[in-house]
Parts: structure tokens; sequence; C-alpha cells
């Protein structure tokens, strides 16, 4: 299990624990963490689970593949550091403490 802080765009906070196993994105979805849409269900085919990295876990993530990179292409405001896709981050004991925030909007 690993500690996710979800943060609103409007600053309200979700402290949850998600399963190792899933990912952020179902985190999310599991605990009713609003602003997290996943349109795709979790195939990296959309950017509605886009969320901002806390600056302090961007060196700590896997890499982005290229696919993740696409998609945040069309993302709502995307940034180039610290711009990711739930669905592609993969719950573990390494995650216990990472801090996301939801854009404004997802598109």
């Amino acid at each position: 299990m690993a500690k996710i802080t979800y943060i609103e765009h409007n600053g309200t906070r979700h402290e949850v624990e998600v399963a190792n196993g899933l990912t952020v994105m179902e985190g999310a979805r599991d605990n009713n963490i609003p602003g997290i849409e996943a349109d795709c269900g979790g195939a990296c085919a959309c950017s509605t689970c886009h969320v901002y990295v806390a600056p302090d876990w961007v060196e700590k993530l896997p890499a982005k593949d290229d696919m993740e990179e696409d998609m945040l292409d069309f993302a709502y405001e995307p940034d180039a550091v610290r711009s990711r896709l739930t669905c592609q981050l993969k719950v573990s004991d390494a995650l216990d403490g990472l801090v996301v925030q939801m854009p404004e909007k997802q598109i």
C-alpha cells in the first residue's frame, strides 16, 4: 500500500491508501476522487487522468514512454516536467507519499 495525496484544483486534499499493483488513476477512481475522469479506463488513449506531480517527486518516478508523451500533448495546460498521466503510474511502496495535483479541467 502507498499513501497518495490527490489535490483538487481548488486545493481540496484527499489522502488515501492505494494498493500496490493498481495505478494512481485506479486509486483515484476507487476512492471517488474528483478531477480525474479517466475516460479511456486506463488505456493511455486520452489525457483525462492528467495531473501535475509534486516537484520533489518528478525524478523519483519512472520516465514517460513515447505513448504517454504523445497523449500529454492533448492535456489541458501540460507542464513539460511535472505533467503525468495517472494511468501510467503503477503503485508500489516506492510511491508512498506521492502528491499529485489536478489541473483546472480535463479535456
